[in-house]
Order: structure tokens, then sequence, then C-alpha cells
């Protein structure tokens, strides 16, 4: 474990201890995992950013794919045009798929600035949600049997919870042991170098791209079962706590830097404290307030470490 992750856990504990303090009924089992199943569709998306930031690049349409993907997943239900969860899930998959790939493609073939293109496919994914909606939404009784996969539990534990340490777990050994992760990092860390080496920058973009975008089809899909409701409006500004998760979690804005484990912390630290926060009645504008002042924090401790680590190489290297 390295250095901040380890500060991470320290952090996370701290949280932990002194919110039961003031709130002992904080600190049960039944809380944690209330905790992981609420949030779900943070920790997910999480992986994929992770991939995101890793090459370079940033994806701030990804609520708008989530919420794509679970309104014609809920539209599907209400209509009666499926009847199937598994059937439902590859759709949503499908569909994130298509739009991180367009992402991708825009952004690895047509060298458009990633903030850029992924501003547009934002406006442009919430838009086709509310044209698919046509000013219809979906409830739990027009869900039928979907809205009872997210009850479900396997070994007194949430299956939603099951399936983000299932992706946790796959995204930890595709980017430390296979050569598409070691990749990733390259693109990351010298684009251009990465190049000459005879790496595929173009298809390493639009593969994390499109990889990111299956992750948004999955947690649209299991936000819509978890809350019973798919709606067009939904998740807006879920990109930002995805994208905080990271940089909380030690992830480079630059590129090149970061860790599954890492990631992990950060959305933990932000889940935390959002379940925190009103326990110890805190109003929900100073919540957002402190969730700002915490980003900035970290954002700003993130960049002196990586001077001073940049510091400490470059010293040894001339030693």
């Amino acid at each position: 474990m390295q250095k901040r992750e380890l500060s991470l856990v320290i952090v996370l504990v701290l949280l932990i201890a002194v919110v039961s303090f003031v709130n002992p009924s904080f600190f049960t089992i039944d809380n944690f995992l209330d905790i992981l199943k609420n949030n779900v569709v943070t920790l997910i998306p999480t992986l994929g950013m992770l991939m995101v930031l890793l090459i370079g690049g940033i994806d701030i349409s990804i609520a708008s794919t989530m919420a794509l993907a679970g309104m014609v997943v809920g539209l599907l239900f209400k209509y009666n045009k499926i009847e199937s969860t598994l059937l439902a899930f590859i759709i949503a998959l499908a569909i994130g798929a298509v739009c991180g790939c367009l992402m991708g493609t825009i952004i690895g073939l047509g060298n458009v600035p990633p903030i850029i293109a992924t501003m547009g496919g934002m406006y442009i994914f919430r838009a086709l949600a509310y044209i698919v909606g046509d000013s219809q939404w979906a409830g739990a009784e027009a869900l039928g049997n979907y809205k009872d996969f997210a009850l479900k539990n396997i070994c007194g534990v949430n299956v939603t919870i099951w399936i983000t340490l299932l992706c946790y777990i796959l995204f930890f050994i595709l980017l430390k042991w296979t050569k598409f992760g070691r990749n990733i990092y390259a693109v990351g860390s010298n684009a251009e170098a990465a190049q000459i080496s005879g790496i595929k920058v173009a298809r390493v973009k639009i593969a994390v791209y499109t990889i990111m975008g299956v992750l948004c089809g999955l947690t649209g899909a299991l936000n819509t079962s978890i809350y019973a409701s798919a709606q067009p409006n939904s998740l807006t500004g879920k990109e930002m706590d995805v994208i905080a998760a990271c940089v909380i979690g030690g992830v480079s804005m630059s590129g090149g830097r970061g860790t599954v484990a890492g990631s992990l912390l950060g959305g933990l630290v932000l889940a935390v404290i959002a379940k925190a926060l009103p326990l110890i009645k805190i109003p929900a504008i100073a919540q957002n307030t402190i969730k700002g002042v915490l980003i900035v924090v970290v954002i700003i401790v993130n960049v002196i470490t990586q001077r001073m680590m940049n510091k400490r190489a470059l010293a040894r290297r001339e030693m």
C-alpha cells in the first residue's frame, strides 16, 4: 500500500470514529452496507474515470450516459417490450458502449480536447434521455420485477455490492497485470513516447472511453433498479462526485498516476461524508460547501505531493 493510500485509510478511520462518537447509530454493519449500496452509482463509474484520467483525459458526459441507459431500460419495462432483467442489463451496457465509443473516437481520432468532446456528449446524451422519455418516466409499478433485482442478497450482502466488488477485482487485475493496463499508464505518462514505442494511442483512448461507457450503462441500469425509478434528469451532477472520488484517491489529473485502491478509498471517503453530515445535523447547503472545500484541499495536497515526488526523483537521477 502506497503512503497516499495509507493516509486515506487513516482519514477514513478517523471520519468513522468521529461520526460514531457523535452519533453511535452510525457504527453498525447494516449502516455500512447501506452506505455501500447507496453509493454503487459513484463507486462503479469511478473505475472508468480512473482509466480516463490515467490517459490524461476526462469525461463529464458520464451522468448523461447513465441517465440515457437507465431511461431506455425503464421505458422498455414500462411498455412491456422486455421482461428479462438480463436483457435489460445487456441493452444498458450496449447503450453505454456506443456512447463511450463515440466519445473515444472523437477524442482519439479527431484529437478533440476531452473536456470539449465530453461536454458536447453531456448535452447530447441528456437531450436523448428527454427525447426517449417524451415527458414520461417509469416508476416502481411500471418496472415490475426489475426493481426487485436490487433487493436481492447473497450471503447477507446486497447483490449490487457484490457487482461493485467484482468490478473492482477485475479492474485491479486489468490495470496491474495486463499489457492493456501497462499501455494505459504509458499513454498517460507520455503519449508521444508511447506512440513511438509502438503503442496505438488512439486505440487505447477509444478502448478506455468505451469501457467508461460500459460502466455508465451498468450504473444507469443499477440506478433504475435501486431507486425503482427511471427519469431523464436522474444523476445530474454525478460526474463531479466521480471525479472527486478519483482526485481524493490520488489520481493525477494530468495522467499516468493512480490506482484502483486509491480510487476506492476516495469513493468511500466521499460516501462516508455524504452519509455522516446529515447525521450530525449539518444543513444541506453546508454539506455541499464542506464537500467542495475538501475537494479543493485534496487537489492542492496532491499537486504539492506530486511536485515533491518529482523533485526527489530528479535529485536521485542527478546523484
